[in-house]
């Protein structure tokens, strides 16, 4: 048993915050920390167990430290912003506490998504004896550990991947992001990048499409391909793939809402002055639009997310499809948060309980499909998120 230290209160947040004070053998104290100490209690309320709360601003190193200090505990897990990532690990390796995130770092000024600035801390924390797991949410997370065990018991080699995130979810809503929307529209008005015979290829946002047909009726669906963070890493640790994509639900609803935004400048990063003040067009939209922890009372329909892979075993091709169905009112009624923060804020603790029970151990920076993706699949099943796996 152990202390875990949780910094960020959004919807992810109060997923982790829930999830692991339901394993007290694991998880003995748990602080939940963030900059408006508000949306902690608020959190903290809603759990049985006592859970300790503090107020904290993650750009802030020094007082990271005096927070992790005090506390002192085993592992601070990370689902504040992307772009706090690099100070709260700074933090971690001041205090030599072990470190967990969901998302990987981008720079605020700047919509790109890449792992390096998180790899070149290999070093410092090989160096210190300290583990950094990065990316233990579902897309990335679950995705690279489910890419990971099909590797391990079904392929000699895996030569394609296509990751498919689907949210057949309605949260009744003119338009809403699922999950912060600053991060969400960065993600996804960024241009599209996948890989291609040994390169990343550069496409414009959103600009290829197709349907897919979920299983177990959750719907058909148009799904868009676009960039994210765990193709960088997929690539770079199992080097047999030779394309990797990965594809994103959207409602036409969504895109409408979405390009009158952008033609309009409120997806702009850069600042711009407004009555004497400077403000940030996407900053400014955030703040006038649902909060995603509030969507859960309303979100009703399922998530389906899954890799279809692609390659041989035995000298013969074959497909395998493994994904795992979330339904948002069932996540609402045990953690009162919707699918899309269920589906990260349980990995999330899963990978914690990893690196708390000795599962999953290591000196450095770590992303998921370099650790055994066995005992992560096996929790999966236990705390929640049960998967399934066909061959195509």
């Amino acid at each position: 048993m152990g202390k875990v230290l949780i910094i960020g209160a959004g919807g992810v947040g109060q997923v982790v915050a829930h999830k692991c004070a339901q394993v007290p053998e694991v998880f003995s104290e748990i602080c939940l920390a963030s900059r408006t100490v508000s949306k902690c209690e608020k959190i903290a309320s809603q759990i049985k167990r006592p859970i300790r709360t503090a107020a904290v601003d993650a750009d802030n190193v020094p007082e990271l430290v005096r927070l992790i200090n005090d506390f002192k505990p085993e592992l601070v897990i990370n689902v504040a912003l992307p772009y706090q990532d690099l100070h709260i690990m700074d933090a971690c390796l001041e205090t030599g506490v072990n470190y967990l995130d969901t998302a990987n770092y981008e720079p605020l000024d700047e919509a790109r998504f890449c792992y390096k600035w998180q790899w070149d801390y290999q070093k410092k924390f090989e160096e210190a004896g300290l583990m950094a797991l990065l990316g233990s949410g579902f897309d990335p997370g679950v995705t690279n550990i489910f890419t990971a065990y099909q590797l391990k018991h079904h392929f000699d080699e895996i030569t394609e991947l296509d990751i498919i995130d689907v949210n057949g979810g309605d949260h009744g809503q003119a338009f809403a992001t699922n999950f912060n929307p600053e991060i969400n529209i960065r993600e996804v008005t960024a241009p599209c990048r996948h890989w291609e015979n040994g390169d990343f290829v550069e496409t414009d946002a959103m600009s290829m499409n197709r349907k897919f047909e979920c299983p177990e009726n959750v719907g058909t669906y148009n799904i868009y391909r676009m960039y994210h963070e765990e193709l960088e890493s997929l690539v770079k640790h199992i080097p047999s793939i030779k394309k990797a994509q990965f594809w994103m639900s959207f409602s036409d609803n969504y895109l409408k809402h979405l390009e009158v935004l952008q033609n309009v400048g409120m997806t702009r990063i850069d600042p711009v002055m407004y009555q004497g003040i400077e403000i940030v067009p996407l900053q400014f939209l955030k703040a006038v639009l649902p909060e995603p922890a509030s969507l859960g009372a309303t979100t009703k329909g399922r998530t389906c997310i899954g890799c279809v892979c692609k390659g041989t075993k035995d000298g013969k091709e074959i497909t395998r499809y493994i994904y795992n169905i979330c339904d948002h009112e069932e996540a609402y009624r045990e953690v009162q948060s919707q699918a899309i923060s269920y589906t990260t804020g349980v990995p999330a603790m899963i990978g914690a309980k990893m690196m708390m029970t000795g599962k999953w151990t290591g000196k450095g920076v770590f992303n998921m499909e370099q650790m055994d993706p066995d005992p992560f699949m096996e929790a999966l099943n236990i705390h929640g998120l049960p998967w399934k796996e066909t061959a195509l």
